[in-house]
This record gives C-alpha cells, sequence and structure tokens, in this order.
C-alpha cells in the first residue's frame, strides 16, 4: 500500500491498489491478455456462518471502503515494484504493456453496500460490485480486508453492549493487531454500540468519543495512594476516576471515599472508582455500599479486567451495581474467533455490449459452498409493529414469486411466505462510475451506531441471546432457488431437483 497520502474533496486517503493478493494481479494481467478487461462483471461480497456462535451480525467497513475508492490508483512507484517481480520460471512476472495499462486505469464499478450499522445474517450479500471484470478482481482483497474484520469487531462490540446494558468504553488499543487494525477496531466498536474509545487517534480521525484515565503506574508513582488520589483530582476535577486496585480494594475504596468527600467540600465530585481485578461482582457490591454509606451515591463503578460478553453477563447476573464497564482485548481482537470468513464471489457477467446479464454459480465439493446466481438485493420485511420479519435474497433482474416466498438456502423445507408485509431494500449506492457517493453522514460511526441500536431494538429478544439463539429467517426468492437449483443440476450433470 503506497504511504503517499493523496487529497480529495477534503479527505486524505492513502492509496489501494497494492493492498492485494498477487493472484488478483496475475489474473487482471490474464483478463487484459486476453481481451476480457472490459467484460462486464457483478461479484457479491456475504458471509456463510454467523460469527460468535450467534444470531446476528452488525455490517461495518463501508466508510473505508468508500476510502479505499476514493485512494484506488498505481502510482509510478508502484509500478515500478511490479515491474521489479521475477516469474518463477525466469524473467519479468507482469507485462510491460499491462503495466502501461495499470498506470492509466482508472475504476469505472459501481458499488452498492448495506449501511454501516444495518443488521446482517448469513447468505445475503451485504456488497454488490459490478463493472469491468479486472476492475472488480482487483479490489476483491483490500474489500474484503476491511469489511470481514470490522464488521466482526463491530458484532463483538454489539454483543458486549447488549451484555452490559451501561455504558462501554472500548480500551484495545494495546493490544490489537497492529496500529492500522487497531484505529479501525476503534470505530468499529462505536459503530457496534461502544460509547467511547482510548484510542486518541481513532478519535481525531473519526470523530468518536474518547475517554480515559489513570493507570496503576500513576499511583505508584507516589508514596502513598491517597497522596496519588488528591493530585489525580486536583489535576482532573471533572474527570475523576480513581483505580482503586493497585495495592488493595478495600483499602483503595476507602481512599477514594476520603478524595471524594474531599471534592465535594470544594464543590467538586468524584465521577466513578475503577475495579480492575479481583471477584468483580463482589468487589462491585461492597463498594456500592461503601459509597452509599459515605454519602457519595452518585459516584458510579466502572469495572475492567478482560471482560467480555459472557463475563459481563454473568457480573450483571450477580446483582453488580455497574455504571459503566472497560472493555479492551476481547473487544478489539475478536479474541474468541479470529475471521468473519466473508467471501466476495463471482455470481453473473456479460459482455461489453450486451444488455442481459448471464448467471454464474461455483458448485463446488461441499453444498455449503454453493453460491448464489445473479445480480442480487435484499429485502428486509417488517411486521406491523416494526420488528424484523425476515429477509429476501432475490436478483433484480427477474420478476418476484407474488407470494414473496423465501426458502432456505440449504433447506428446502424451510419456508416462510412474507407477501403483505412491508419492506425496504438493503443494498444503497456507495460509488458509480468509480467514485464514491457516501455522503458524510453516511460516513459518520455515530450515525450507524444509531443505526445498530434501532436494528437490534427491532430484532427478537430469541435472536439476540447468546447461547442457541433462533435463527433469523433468511432465504432465496422461490424463483432465485429453483434458478440456482437447476444450474447446479446442470453443471453437476445430475438430475433436476423436483419443484
Amino acid at each position: 500500500m503506497s504511504e503517499e497520502p493523496i487529497r480529495q474533496e477534503g479527505r486524505t486517503t492513502l492509496a489501494y491498489a497494492l493492498l492485494t493478493d498477487l493472484y488478483q494481479l496475475t489474473m487482471a494481467q490474464g483478463y487484459w491478455a486476453n481481451g476480457k478487461s472490459d467484460e462486464q462483471a457483478c461479484f457479491h461480497m456475504f458471509f456463510r456462518e454467523t460469527p460468535f456462535k450467534g444470531g446476528f451480525a452488525i455490517a461495518c467497513g463501508a466508510a473505508q471502503l468508500a476510502e479505499m475508492i476514493d485512494g484506488f490508483g498505481f502510482s509510478d512507484d508502484d509500478i515500478s515494484y511490479l515491474a521489479s517481480l521475477d516469474a518463477p520460471g525466469g524473467g519479468a512476472l507482469f507485462d510491460r504493456g499491462f503495466l502501461s495499462y495499470l498506470r492509466d486505469l482508472r475504476l469505472t464499478v459501481s458499488i452498492d453496500a448495506v449501511r454501516e450499522g444495518t443488521v446482517v445474517f448469513p447468505m445475503e450479500p451485504i456488497v454488490r460490485v459490478c463493472g469491468p471484470i479486472l476492475q472488480c478482481q482487483l479490489l476483491e482483497t483490500a474489500l474484503l480486508c476491511c469489511m470481514n474484520f470490522q464488521t466482526l469487531i463491530a458484532t463483538k462490540a454489539a454483543r458486549v453492549c447488549l451484555a452490559a446494558e451501561t455504558p462501554v468504553a472500548e480500551f484495545g488499543l494495546r493490544r490489537a493487531q497492529g496500529a492500522g487494525g487497531s484505529l479501525w477496531a476503534s470505530r468499529a466498536a462505536i459503530v457496534g454500540g461502544c460509547a467511547s474509545t482510548s484510542n486518541v487517534l481513532a478519535g481525531k480521525m473519526f470523530h468518536i468519543p474518547v475517554s480515559g484515565t489513570h493507570a496503576h503506574s500513576w499511583v505508584m508513582a507516589f508514596d502513598d495512594e491517597l497522596e496519588a488520589f488528591r493530585a489525580y483530582a486536583k489535576s482532573f476535577p471533572k474527570n475523576c476516576v480513581l483505580l482503586v486496585d493497585t495495592y488493595d480494594v478495600k483499602r483503595g475504596i476507602d481512599n477514594a471515599i476520603t478524595v471524594g468527600l474531599e471534592m465535594r467540600e470544594r464543590g467538586e465530585r468524584l465521577s466513578a472508582i475503577r475495579i480492575d481485578s479481583g471477584d468483580l461482582a463482589w468487589l462491585a457490591r461492597y463498594a456500592r455500599e461503601k459509597l452509599d454509606a459515605a454519602g457519595l451515591c452518585e459516584t458510579g463503578i466502572v469495572l475492567s479486567n478482560d471482560l467480555d460478553e459472557y463475563t459481563i453477563k454473568s457480573i450483571r447476573d450477580q446483582g453488580a451495581p455497574v455504571s459503566s464497564w472497560g472493555v479492551g482485548t476481547k473487544l478489539a481482537t475478536a479474541y474468541d474467533q479470529p475471521s468473519l470468513g466473508g467471501v466476495y464471489k463471482l455470481s453473473a457477467t456479460r459482455d461489453a455490449y450486451a444488455t442481459r446479464w448471464s448467471a454464474r454459480l461455483k458448485v463446488s465439493e461441499q453444498s455449503s459452498k454453493l453460491t448464489l446466481p445473479g445480480v442480487l438485493d435484499v429485502r428486509r420485511y417488517r411486521f406491523a409493529d416494526g420488528r424484523l420479519a425476515g429477509d429476501m435474497v432475490f436478483d433484480v433482474n427477474e420478476e418476484i414469486d407474488p407470494r414473496e416466498t423465501i426458502i432456505d438456502p440449504a433447506d428446502l423445507l424451510r419456508q416462510k411466505e412474507l407477501g403483505g408485509l412491508a419492506y425496504e431494500t438493503l443494498l444503497a449506492p456507495l460509488a458509480r462510475d468509480g467514485e464514491s457517493v457516501l455522503a458524510d453522514d453516511e460516513r459518520s460511526a455515530m450515525a450507524a451506531q444509531a443505526r445498530t441500536r434501532e436494528g437490534l431494538m427491532h430484532l427478537d429478544e430469541s435472536q439476540k441471546r447468546f447461547l442457541n439463539p433462533h435463527s433469523y429467517p433468511v432465504g432465496l426468492e422461490a424463483g432465485l432457488w429453483h434458478r440456482r437449483a437447476d444450474m447446479a443440476a446442470s453443471l453437476r450433470a445430475v438430475r433436476t431437483p423436483l419443484r
């Protein structure tokens, strides 16, 4: 990835053209050499399984995808690097004419994507890319890189915030996968519902709230804990959260109470205490009793220490009175699942002058890897009270069954009729003719967070539980299901499934 920033429309972006797998470039040269550069293609990005064994995911990454489109291009330095690569059999890997073509390449693709913060489910497209097949191929790796990771982190954050029910601060920067990963993880955590991040650079770049107080080293830098607490309260009277477990939690709580009462005498307020070790549920209840007895009822209790949604739920189930939470490692790294597993598959092609698309299908040796053919979108149906009723994946160029029946792509017996319910389509324009069209408010992490909150509010509680969640109805439009079955049977030379 080029380190030279590209300035466009008031934004500073990075060139993403080399943020790709080598085989995308070798395929691109193959398309160019075989006269297929301008052949039109349609690709879709989707995932097959819900992360964390949960019932939903939160789409995230469209803002970075728009940035990628804004900054796409091969610099002279990029071309020089590619020219220096040797083929394993000897000689230059890339043709000089092809490299000249890349140097002058300007994107002309159209991209549609679900809006960030949208609740999404397996086997439905969350990004659609249409345009010259060579360009679609060059975008695959970077697109998957940003959408997979950020959707994973936003989903984890949503689960953590559902468990917490009170504000969550993300502070996984020091444990995140590098500087770049940490920045987008912090933004995705906000999209998923976190109230703030400790990542100051992310706060600046993405206009998201930042928060933080002091570490154990602050206390250890003074001769005693009470002196350290007093010094911190003096420096930050309007943002005073005292970490009480450096030496002994009970004594730390007593010292915090002493400082809190002194602050109240000065017309100030001890915002909270933070506990970062020990039996958090028991200590939180103990601290609440001590604070209330001292008259510091407005002082909150913040808990941290390798928390995730399961630990938080357990602490809350024990009646711990927690005002907010700090969640780091297990959020910013998606600790219990390393990747989303989203894929980017070719689904339709047409030559440069054709008007009608030809569906494409990957069959494979595993039925679970059967792809979806056509130029696709998603209808989201709602009950009259706004609750989500089901999602239909459909081909925009084909008529829809009047009953609006969906069929589970993996199970013919799981069908649902959605006719008569209100619906909206999920894919919205992100780029046209190679230029991003995502408005500034659509790039806002805080707007996406509001969308997450609204989507989860209308999702059934059974689909939000952490253990054995009920599966949300997602299926193929009946005609699409049968067309896919017919194509698969033809490609495998087997009997067409019964209708």
